[in-house]
């Protein structure tokens, strides 16, 4: 009993496995990581976003940060452009949720105008889904005071 090893495994979709095995498979996935994102920062050097760097810059200084990394800034561009695009993606299908709204409330008449017009509300509630409030005033052009809420029209 002396010259027994106590060996642990697994048995991990029909394979036995032994932690030897697991931490290499592990180290080799982390390993995998760590070339995927060098791979992906080695990437943004070549790569023109659609944010100016110099924007970026201004505001991360503003905020406090300083960094020399030219990839970092393209990555906060990158990532700023991915939440600008799902917000106003998120904004639209309210528009287009309201469009519908009105169309079916107008049944008799025919709608000839198919534009979409994106108002502040629809931009409100897509940035309220992430967690940003916003509070207009009443002067914006879709103010009903205004005349010009497109809900309230009559076309």
């Amino acid at each position: 009993m002396n010259n027994q090893k106590a060996s642990s495994s697994s048995i991990e979709g029909g394979n036995i496995s032994t932690r030897g095995q697991q931490q290499q498979q592990h180290d080799d996935d982390h390993d995998n990581d760590d070339s995927a994102l060098s791979e992906f920062l080695a990437s943004l050097m070549d790569y023109t976003p659609t944010i100016p760097d110099e924007l970026v810059e201004h505001y991360v200084s503003k905020s406090g940060f300083q960094c020399p990394d030219v990839r970092l800034i393209r990555l906060v561009a990158v990532a700023t452009q991915k939440f600008i695009t799902e917000v106003a993606t998120d904004a639209l299908q309210h528009c287009k949720a309201r469009h519908t709204t009105v169309i079916k409330d107008k049944k008799d008449k025919q709608q000839k105008d198919k534009r979409l017009t994106l108002t502040m509300e629809d931009l409100s509630k897509a940035l309220q889904e992430y967690g940003v409030n916003t509070k207009h005033q009443e002067y914006f052009a879709d103010s009903p005071l205004t005349g010009a809420d497109p809900a309230a029209r009559e076309e």
